[in-house]
């Protein structure tokens, strides 16, 4: 692989909290090295960006202006760019069928319990939505860590899918 960006496509079945939460992160400069272009998108997205998610990327100091609940659709058509990445990252996107992406892009599955889901106050719903936000940032820095122009395909799936087996906390 040279030194171009690489394309990254996170997969959730919402698209409202943690695969937009990552796409923001892959994206960040300072966590995601300029490396990245990522995307992120659902097989039944809700429609809208949880407020949640809205409220911590801003208190992180990432740029919300742009984030969307998308379909995966967008994303297997011909006129998609090309993903040398797909990630899942909650447990039923990773079950689903995947449309087949163009390329030969290396997938994982990096799940993440649904902050979504949590019911509470505001500070209870805050706290799960960072708390899935500190697990994916740390696989995010892991993966934007490795020399992937030095890796060929082998090397980058087994990597991948070592960062997404390994027990992440929040706390971590």
């Amino acid at each position: 692989m040279s030194d171009r960006q690489f394309n990254v496509l996170i997969l959730c079945t919402g698209n409202s909290a943690r695969s937009v939460m990552a796409e923001a992160a892959l994206n960040f400069a300072p966590i995601g090295g300029g490396k990245f272009n990522a995307y992120s998108a659902g097989s039944q997205p809700t429609g809208k960006v949880h407020p949640a998610a809205i409220r911590l990327l801003q208190k992180q100091g990432i740029a919300t202006d742009n984030l969307r609940s998308k379909s995966w659709n967008e994303f297997a058509g011909a006129n998609a760019p090309a993903m040398d990445f797909v990630f899942t990252v909650c447990g039923n996107a990773a079950k689903e069928t995947c449309p087949v992406w163009p390329g030969v892009p290396v997938t994982a599955h990096w799940g993440v319990d649904d902050p979504a889901a949590v019911k509470g106050d505001e500070a209870t719903v805050d706290k799960a939505f960072l708390d899935a936000f500190l697990i994916l940032k740390r696989r995010i820095e892991l993966f934007a860590n490795l020399p992937l122009q030095q890796l060929d395909q082998g090397s980058l799936q087994h990597h991948a899918d070592e960062i997404g087996r390994h027990n992440i906390s929040s706390s971590t």
